[in-house]
């Protein structure tokens, strides 16, 4: 077995396989670029190498220097996590003829089934239903637009290097190729390094299903069933789970069989996937090949009980399988949720920033026998970058059957706290409530049919309700009780949303009992697991255990419980009564004002002062994690100011453009 292996790689990926190589008895080597410095991946790992600055264009996507890497540590195997260089052939033939073990597939197969283009080529020869498309070069967007009015609107615009959802748009009409086309291309140049763009027909409300499939040497190949990964949000995967809801065992056996018999064509012999697009009769069409391991391959080990990791470097190393298929099946269920650095309630947009609080949930078996898992490359303090993928960690949860998983999930988001940047959790905790998703009806529409004007969060149900009340007046108790010396009344109004709630407190043994004078009846509060300061209160309500964020306001407490948050009032009568006489504030006037929806880099700005501006006309581009957002004017007017420049840094809701 190898003796050192390096991880040409960063994030939780990297600390995903030095946690497999510490396993295996395997040193660590991880290359990484000046923006990683004090990563975690560097604290693990064995060794470390400097291989750059920030940019992945002068670091980890730099073949010379994962090579200089080798030779300097003695490294003998490199593991390209995915990503980066995961699926360049010339990367894996380049380190074949250094003799270095490249852990993945052969050149050969990365060639013929990690291109994009080259693949739909292949299947369609190896007769193997493919979406109807253009697999052949694009001159520019001109020539792009004859080919989507050839195939018919809509289409997909897509990255042939691509992955992890980087480089793709759906465009509806001509407009949408205008634009999407030149930034695709520039999206695939800068993540890539590949700049070649195909078009295909876009299926509309259809299942990404992808198969894993995993190979030998030997000419062995099996699959590890599949995964369900249609909740996506521009094109990038948001949640995943193992098995699918919608196949059964004839389809499942079906898909099973044509990806490895894709695999074998290609003698493929490490850890890959093979996606299909499938339709809600289970019909199903090769997309692609993914000649990497995927991000959301935790899924898969829950179920099957197989390290992918482990499997891949006994592969490349030469071993055979230790399984057949028929050693192969399902156990459970899995579902796994992408913690990304963005702020739904913004459409999503990158943030980036320092991790102030980074608290996960606990990993391992938790009530009811389910498992929690969470693979991440940060620790609290830690920050994250604009130059890479906006990830903060994967949470998965394992459980007998589905519905087991995804409320096993929903604890687990309760109890993950985040503070200092813009995060998901809250949109992740209002899927897994949905009675959609929690029926299976899924499709990769899911996010827009179900948010169709954003997500704002969800309405707090009448349990949350009484959480929130029962919170704010342990809160209220605990913190106004220091000031009074313990002498407090035990009668109090609860506001929350315009709503006042009367109510009448009761210490009781590690709670509180909460008469809700006007409803009659009581909320009891037990179990309680919080003190001032702490970010995050556990307890019980009326029997149901639960987690939620509070935070102090300018008045009252903010509580947030998965999706629902309220900024809760606590008062007296009489306070109260007066606090309903306050006039209501009133918002700033930004109409004259272009403000950056996201932090990030300015890369054009395309007004000058003086310049006369039409509502809807492009006005800067600022880019972060990779993907690049269209400013544009939301009025008619003549620019007064330009406060930024091109090529300089910006937060969220910095003024870019005055008008006059």
């Amino acid at each position: 077995m190898f003796r050192k292996i390096l991880i040409a790689n960063r994030g939780e990926i990297a600390v995903r396989i030095i946690r497999t190589c510490r396993r295996m008895g395997i040193s660590t080597v991880v290359v990484y670029s000046e923006a990683d410095a004090d990563s975690m991946a560097v604290e693990m790992a064995d060794e470390s190498v400097l291989i750059g600055p920030a940019p992945a264009s002068a670091s980890y996507l730099v073949a010379d220097k994962i090579v200089e890497a080798c030779r300097a540590t003695g490294a003998e195997a490199v593991h390209p996590g995915f990503g980066f260089l995961s699926e360049n052939a010339g990367f894996a033939q380049r380190l074949a003829d250094e003799g270095i073990v490249f852990i993945g597939p052969n050149p050969h197969a990365i060639q013929a089934m990690g291109d994009k283009i080259e693949s739909k080529k292949f299947a369609a020869r190896a007769n193997v239903s493919v979406v109807p498309g253009h697999v052949g070069e694009i001159e520019d967007t001109a020539h792009a637009i004859r080919i989507a009015e050839d195939i018919r609107y809509p289409v997909m615009i897509k990255a042939s290097a691509g992955g992890g959802g980087k480089g793709i748009r759906v465009a509806w009409n001509r407009q949408d190729v205008e634009e999407g086309f030149p930034a695709v291309r520039a999206e695939a140049k800068a993540s890539f390094g590949d700049d070649r763009i195909f078009i295909e027909k876009f299926i509309e409300s259809p299942r990404h299903i992808e198969i894993q499939v995993l190979g030998d040497k030997h000419g062995n190949v099996v699959h590890l069933f599949e995964r369900e990964c249609s909740i996506q949000r521009r094109n990038q995967k948001v949640i995943e789970e193992a098995p699918s809801p919608l196949l059964d065992a004839a389809t499942r056996a079906a898909m099973g069989a044509q990806a490895v018999a894709l695999a074998k064509a290609v003698n493929y012999d490490s850890a890959g996937t093979v996606e299909f697009v499938a339709a809600q009769d289970r019909s199903f069409f090769f997309l692609e090949m993914n000649t990497r391991l995927q991000v959301e391959h935790p899924v898969t080990e829950l179920i099957t009980g197989v390290d992918l990791v482990e499997q891949m470097i006994r592969s490349a190393w030469g071993e055979k399988l230790a399984f057949r298929q028929e050693d192969l099946s399902i156990k459970g269920w899995a579902m796994e949720s992408r913690i990304y650095a963005e702020d739904p309630y913004r459409g999503f947009l990158p943030s980036i920033g320092r991790l102030v609080r980074y608290s996960p949930p606990e990993e391992g078996e938790v009530e009811g026998g389910a498992i929690v898992r969470n693979d991440a490359g940060v620790r609290e303090g830690d920050e994250i970058s604009m130059y890479y993928d906006p990830m903060i960690s994967k949470l998965s949860t394992w459980a007998p059957d589905r519905i087991a998983a995804i409320d096993a999930m929903g604890r687990a988001l309760e109890n993950f706290h985040i503070e200092g940047l813009g995060q998901n959790i809250p949109f992740l905790a209002a899927v897994m409530d949905q009675d959609r998703f929690r029926s299976g009806e899924l499709s990769t529409a899911y996010i827009k049919d179900e948010f169709p004007e954003g997500f704002q969060g969800t309405a707090p149900d009448a349990f949350q309700k009484d959480l929130m009340t029962a919170v704010a007046c342990a809160v209220h108790r605990a913190i106004a009780g220091r000031a009074a010396g313990g002498r407090l009344r035990n009668d109090w109004v609860v506001i929350g949303a315009g709503e006042h709630r009367p109510v009448l407190i009761q210490t009781m043994d590690e709670g509180l009992k909460v008469d809700i004078l006007d409803e009659g009846r009581a909320i009891s509060l037990g179990q309680v697991d919080w003190r001032p300061g702490l970010p995050v209160f556990r307890g019980v309500v009326d029997g149901r255990a639960f987690a939620c964020a509070v935070q102090p306001a300018a008045e009252g407490y903010v509580i947030r419980h998965r999706a629902a948050t309220r900024r809760i009032l606590v008062l007296s009568p009489r306070s109260a009564q007066l606090h309903d006489m306050l006039p209501p504030k009133t918002a700033a006037d930004t109409s004259k004002l272009v403000i950056s929806p996201m932090p990030g880099l300015v890369v054009s700005l395309d007004v000058e002062a003086g310049q006369s501006v039409r509502s809807g006309e492009q006005v800067a581009i600022i880019e972060a994690m990779k993907m690049q957002n269209i400013i544009r004017a939301e009025r008619d007017g003549v620019v007064k100011a330009v406060l930024v420049a091109s090529g300089a840094s910006v937060a969220a809701d910095e003024v870019l453009i005055e008008f006059g």
